[in-house]
């Protein structure tokens, strides 16, 4: 995962800007971004710092309460039942989501479906006749 440049630089810029010099200029002598200098220094302003944000975090959960139950039910009631299906029957109780999001939802549960030998797969290719 990437890091924020350090405070170090990035007052280093703004010592710079600060000085008259433009954010060009900063930018070329640090041998960073324009743009990472002109979003320090907006960022100073508005804050006060140029230090940088969280980055990551937790992200609460997107199918909870009620919408959780119906999903669980439903996979109870028909255990092969589809992503898109759910995506759908989500989408008509008014939570729009992509199928990705509920297939991460039915693996954080312990719901993930796994193909096991007994499912019909294709066989080997066959050779051709020999010309």
């Amino acid at each position: 995962m990437a890091r924020p440049y350090s405070m170090d630089l990035r007052q280093q810029a703004m010592d710079r800007l600060a000085a008259g010099e433009t954010s060009r200029a900063a930018a070329a002598a640090l041998k960073v971004a324009v743009s990472s200098v002109i979003k320090w220094a907006a960022r100073q302003r508005a804050t006060g710092s140029a230090a940088p944000g969280q980055m990551g975090g937790h992200r609460r959960p997107l199918i909870t309460g009620a919408d959780r139950d119906w999903v669980l039910a439903e996979v109870e009631r028909t255990p092969h039942v589809t992503l898109a299906v759910l995506t759908a029957g989500l989408a008509a109780r008014g939570l729009k989501l992509h199928p990705a999001s509920v297939g991460r939802f039915l693996h954080r549960e312990g719901k993930s479906f796994k193909k096991n030998r007994s499912s019909r797969r294709a066989g080997k290719a066959e050779a051709g006749p020999s010309v």
